[in-house]
């Protein structure tokens, strides 16, 4: 039985942005517990998303906590306008950072800013490349698709990623540790997501699409987390 708090985090990557104040109150309505969003530079991915624009909108339109992740190269050029807009985490990439004291570095800036530090890591890093840095972020963000890109579907065998990461920081005593998902997060898996000890989901079409109001594809996404389904 699970007994921590399981978080949705709908990406507004897949909302219409035309209606984009519209969708993130829907969304707050249907349950969802922070909204995440998806800052891409050109650069680290090819595509570009937004920028302190679309995070104010968001700010304005919902109550909820925001965090950001930051798909760049240069996460530092971001931090200070994200932190002054009021995001409550910022993840930025170990690849972007590529070595331990540059990592230990951002993570000072954000902690400065008053935001809680998290570091992403890309299916190709393994969990050991950032294990001694667990003390001093409060989250980590597994990608289980290649970052840039939605509609992948999730890469299952990166879950023993998010186990490992969760046996780490229950042996240093952070049971309320936050190990997020991100990628391919769909109804059917995210039992298995959350059975791994991942807390935080991260959704984007499985909230924001077509077929349906975010009410009920958010029921659809709580009714899944009991489940294991392949």
């Amino acid at each position: 039985m699970i007994d921590r708090q399981i978080r949705i985090a709908p990406s507004i990557l897949t909302a219409d942005f035309g209606r984009l104040a519209e969708q993130v109150r829907a969304a707050e309505s249907a349950g969802v517990d922070l909204m995440h969003l998806d800052v891409m530079d050109g650069h680290f991915v090819p595509p570009l998303s937004f920028g302190t624009e679309v995070m104010a909108a968001v700010k304005v339109a919902t109550s909820l906590p925001v965090e950001m992740h930051l798909m760049v190269e240069r996460p530092e050029e971001y931090f200070d306008s994200f932190a002054e807009l009021g995001a409550g985490t910022q993840i930025f990439h170990f690849e972007a950072a590529r070595r331990l004291d540059r990592c230990r570095d951002l993570i000072s800036q954000v902690r400065a800013l008053g935001c809680a530090p998290a570091i992403a890591i890309s299916p190709e890093t393994p969990v050991s490349a950032i294990a001694e840095l667990l003390p001093e972020i409060e989250q980590v963000t597994v990608m289980t698709i290649r970052p840039g890109w939605g509609g992948q579907t999730l890469m299952k065998e990166l879950l023993d990623k998010v186990t490992a990461i969760r046996q780490a920081a229950d042996a240093l005593g952070r049971p309320n540790f936050a190990i997020e998902i991100d990628g391919g997060v769909k109804p059917h898996n995210i039992g298995q997501c959350v059975a791994a000890g991942a807390d935080v989901l991260v959704a984007g079409s499985a909230v924001f699409n077509e077929e349906q109001m975010p009410s009920e594809a958010v029921a659809q996404l709580r009714a899944g987390i009991g489940t294991r389904s392949e």
